[in-house]
């Protein structure tokens, strides 16, 4: 068989799409500042901007949200998700939120307090922004390999173990109300976490009497590379190297619009009785009633529908494929493409195709916008854009280790056909990649800049 992967389902409903000129692309970068946050949807014809809440749900799916029992508490909706998010990741008590970021905020608004520090792999702009309007204290600590693109290793995403440990006897345990591992790990090229470094993360924490939380979004993608990349797992079914994964921890926080598959809702998941009845009260006031959260009963069957679907090893395996094409295509278009490629998207080392620009300018914005413009394909900067800040000693500014532009790739969505037209598109914007041109910002709110900036060329 000559064809890389095979879709392991059919297409029952679509969705008509817009191609628009390069002169109307022109016209909506223009007016959105140069921010491809800013770009109405419709004036984009691939969007790859993320994976996050714009996946094609099954008709198990729907057929649940039918079943949608919206009684305000106590609905049957949240039992069969709160049974869904036990018998797949293992833990005893749930709380439902509209999305990851809210989950994020109730956990840490119950647990850390002004000047104390969390420590992750890496954490996400969200993740890292809650915790900064706390006043506390975000602390990455992803192995040297994540900081080169070309190294092709199985488990890049790993957390530095020396430098966690050495970081919690310096600044004492009772300053680190929590640890944190993400998985996978997106801010670091979606790479994945062994679970040998899941295990050794969690005795440091523990061995400190710190709680350890997943930052469980991709939590099935994680645990499908484990199968693929790690000898020990190869015949261990993906249902029991996620329940695995999760006996180390102590909770997660979840998006289940990544590896739920689904288009809205979040959740928090402990062991701890007494944790669920602090962050109970916080959530009625923020989200809603503990078993509905800010969801309808309709998008928690869908969630509990997508839970189990999210461990379906014949998805799994396409979906890995699927993405791992897109990077073959785009390195044969002459992008240099992060090895290896994750499971979730695809990411450019922008720095590296536009070498002319400095990171001061942000070389992956460029490029992206490029893209845009090329082929009406939008994908995200993950490089200085979105994780610059300034060093609290000296106050100047501290760019991120990478300067990437990530193709995130929505579940189900699109075919081979689209890839290999994005590819397209990445072929021009690399005929003269001298041409493109460096940015700057003009405003941009102090927190979460990259969602509302806007940029003028240099």
């Amino acid at each position: 068989m000559t064809i890389p992967f095979m879709e392991p389902f059919r297409i029952k409903v679509v969705e008509k799409v817009k191609m628009t000129t390069r002169a109307e692309r022109e016209a909506a970068l223009t007016k959105a500042h140069l921010n491809l946050f800013n770009i109405p949807a419709e004036d984009v014809y691939i969007d790859l901007l993320t994976d996050s809440g714009t996946n094609a749900m099954s008709d198990e799916q729907w057929a649940g949200m039918m079943r949608g029992d919206e009684s305000y508490a106590g609905a049957k909706s949240y039992y069969h998700f709160e049974k869904a998010v036990q018998e797949i990741l293992g833990f005893e008590f749930v709380l439902p939120t509209h999305q990851g970021r809210a989950a994020e905020g109730m956990l840490f608004a119950t647990l850390v307090k002004k000047g104390q520090s969390v420590p992750n792999n890496r954490h996400f702009d969200t993740t890292q922004a809650n915790l900064f309007v706390l006043g506390a204290n975000p602390v990455d600590f992803t192995v040297p390999e994540a900081e080169d693109s070309t190294i092709d290793l199985p488990f890049k995403g790993n957390m530095d173990l020396e430098k966690l440990q050495e970081f919690i006897q310096t600044v004492g345990a009772e300053n680190i109300p929590l640890g944190m591992l993400t998985i996978t790990n997106n801010s670091a090229a979606g790479q994945p976490v062994s679970m040998d470094n899941i295990r050794q993360t969690a005795e440091i924490y523990h061995s400190y009497g710190i709680p350890f939380f997943l930052d469980a979004c991709r939590f099935s993608e994680n645990a499908w590379f484990i199968k693929i990349r790690d000898p020990k797992y190869t015949d261990t079914p993906v249902k029991d190297i996620v329940l695995e994964m999760c006996s180390y921890a102590d909770g997660c926080t979840m998006s289940a619009k990544k590896d739920a598959i689904v288009n809205i809702g979040g959740f928090i998941a402990f062991r701890d009785p007494n944790l669920k009845q602090k962050i109970a009260q916080n959530l009625i006031v923020h989200e809603g009633f503990l078993t509905y959260g800010g969801l309808s009963g309709r998008d928690l069957e869908a969630i509990a529908v997508g839970m189990h679907e999210a461990v379906d090893e014949d998805y799994l395996n396409y979906r890995e494929a699927h993405t791992r094409y897109l990077g073959k295509v785009l390195t044969e278009a002459g992008l240099p493409v992060y090895m290896p490629t994750g499971g979730h998207a695809v990411y450019v080392d922008g720095g590296k195709a536009l070498p002319h620009i400095p990171k001061s300018q942000f070389p992956a914005v460029a490029l992206g916008n490029a893209l845009y413009l090329a082929g009406g394909v939008r994908t995200v900067e993950i490089g200085s854009l979105m994780f610059e800040h300034a060093d609290p000693k000296t106050g100047e500014p501290v760019y991120a280790p990478l300067e990437l532009l990530r193709f995130a790739i929505p579940r189900r969505v699109y075919t081979r056909s689209h890839l290999d037209y994005i590819a397209e598109a990445a072929q021009v914007c690399m005929e003269k990649p001298e041409l493109i041109r460096g940015l700057r910002v003009k405003c941009a709110p102090p927190v979460l800049r990259h969602f509302m900036a806007q940029l003028e060329e240099v």
